[in-house]
């Protein structure tokens, strides 16, 4: 099965010079903010509502309504583009950064023009050296064509983009964290209310929104809303890039219409499991989500079905495969590691919960575990995530704290027997 190139469709067939405006422009580039400009901010938006758009960054609401919670007459307003991909194994926004700029700008455009914004923030992860330079020089590019800047093609519409480089901070993928580095201030989230769309940046009306779901829009204006929305499946309309990687024998980002299954994905464009062995296990939305198993592989990639009916989500798109030799203990606790080093400290139970996860897995791994130990992680994981993430409970402000709980809920749901013979073996079973 091929994959459905819409987003991708320029990067992929202009691999030389992608990033370029000339390479945009004779790919088409700009048509749809033209399209925009003619048919008005508010029909622009009634597309978008159309397509069914929902959030790629992880959360996936829908955009279109994101957009309708700004107050009507307060202004200004600014657009943020929330370019700090963070999530371990993903690693689309990226490509997207650095191979098609423009796309994104053009998405930006079209966002700003829709909801009444005059000034847009680009904030990019600050690893990302090349993808920073390379949607700054699109910017300049884009306002020499009249694409930004004043009376944007004559349209009375003015526009103009700031890039702002993070520091590297997960946290800083929360919108509110985000916003927060931003305006100078230590990367932290906000207790909500007030939301961002009433009181965001410099507490005027803000929308937050991710790179690919702002790099979908030139292409769903240019379609048009119905025609986008009548890809995919049920209220997971179009497609969405999905970053495959672990131990598949062709790991990379790849475009899909939603409601493709796990096995399509991974067989047809990963080209299956390394050396012909089996899925043990995956991970199926970035390190935050809960996991699934090698029976599993037949479930169809639909945002809604698979949290109602399994407890997962399909989050940033990150897609992480592990094969039959893989331990899981040490899986999630290579997980742990990484969220306790990443929590901000602004609360307590994710603060001090996520370091004792850590140590606990640590000392079970490493053959020093105790008969209590996984007992303890699930009373220190409900401590967190009252229900142990059910439904994504929290006592945190920000979901970072239950997202280190959920490698330890998958282990209890489908690896507690291999927990134990660590603890019973005093040593990892797979070393």
């Amino acid at each position: 099965m091929p994959e459905t190139r819409i987003v991708t469709k320029r990067l992929r067939e202009r691999t030389e010079d992608s990033w370029t405006i000339q390479a945009a422009l004779a790919t088409g580039a700009y048509d749809g903010l033209r399209k925009a400009l003619s048919m008005g901010a508010a029909a622009a938006a009634e597309e978008v509502k159309a397509a069914g758009l929902r959030g790629r960054g992880g959360a996936g609401f829908p955009t279109a309504t994101k957009w309708s919670f700004l107050p009507e007459g307060v202004y200004p307003r600014y657009l943020v583009v929330n370019g700090d991909e963070g999530e371990p194994s993903t690693f689309k926004d990226r490509m997207l950064l650095e191979l098609d700029p423009h796309q994104l700008v053009e998405g930006i455009a079209i966002a700003s023009y829709a909801i009444g914004c005059n000034l847009s923030f680009c904030y990019i992860r600050g690893e990302f050296a090349l993808g920073a330079e390379r949607v700054s020089q699109a910017i300049e590019d884009a306002r020499s064509a009249g694409f930004l800047g004043t009376d944007i093609l004559g349209s009375g519409f003015d526009l103009d983009i700031v890039v702002h480089r993070g520091a590297g901070a997960y946290i800083c993928g929360e919108e509110t964290a985000l916003l927060e580095s931003l305006e100078g201030y230590r990367g932290m989230p906000r207790i909500r209310p007030p939301f961002p769309a009433i009181e965001g940046l410099y507490a005027k009306p803000t929308v937050v929104n991710n790179v690919e779901t702002l790099s979908t829009l030139p292409s769903i204006i240019a379609l048009g809303g119905e025609q986008y929305g009548a890809m995919g499946v049920g209220k997971s309309t179009g497609t969405r890039i999905f970053s495959l990687s672990g131990h598949v024998n062709s790991p990379g980002n790849y475009e899909v219409e939603l409601g493709m299954t796990f096995r399509e994905l991974i067989d047809d464009m990963g080209g299956g499991v390394r050396g012909g062995g089996k899925v043990k296990f995956m991970v199926p939305g970035g390190a935050s989500s809960q996991w699934l198993t090698g029976e599993h592989l037949d479930v169809p990639l639909d945002m809604d079905l698979v949290t109602r009916e399994y407890g997962v989500m399909l989050g940033s798109g990150a897609i992480m495969v592990f094969d039959e030799t893989t331990c899981p203990v040490r899986v999630a606790l290579r997980l742990a590691k990484f969220f306790a080093h990443e929590s901000c400290g602004k609360c307590t139970p994710c603060r001090e919960g996520t370091g004792w996860i850590e140590k606990v897995l640590y000392r079970i791994e490493h053959g020093s575990g105790r008969p209590d130990d996984f007992d303890l992680l699930l009373d220190i994981g409900d401590n967190i995530s009252p229900g142990l993430n059910a439904p994504f409970s929290q006592t945190t402000i920000c979901p970072l704290g239950p997202s280190a709980v959920s490698a330890v809920v998958s282990l209890n749901k489908f690896f507690r027997d291999e927990v134990e013979a660590h603890v019973k073996e005093a040593r990892c079973p797979s070393a």
